[in-house]
């Protein structure tokens, strides 16, 4: 997958919950819009995810520097 984009796995991942959390967090109004809908499912900016997480999660802090590269 591009590195600007996430799918709901890398979500789930970065989010650090479940993947039944992890729908429940994407279906949330304030959560951003996916970019994209691909045979594989929904993707979204990276970018915009990342700006939701440091608002609604701060304790999560940034991405690592190694999942910005994968």
């Amino acid at each position: 997958m591009p590195r600007h984009l996430y799918g709901a796995g890398e979500i789930t991942t970065r989010l650090g919950v479940s993947r039944q959390r992890a729908r429940q967090i994407i279906d949330r109004p304030d959560f951003p819009k996916p970019y994209d809908r691909l045979g594989m499912g929904a993707v979204w900016l990276k970018a915009e995810v990342e700006a939701w997480i440091r608002e609604h999660r701060p304790h999560l802090g940034e991405a690592d520097h190694d999942e910005e590269s994968a």
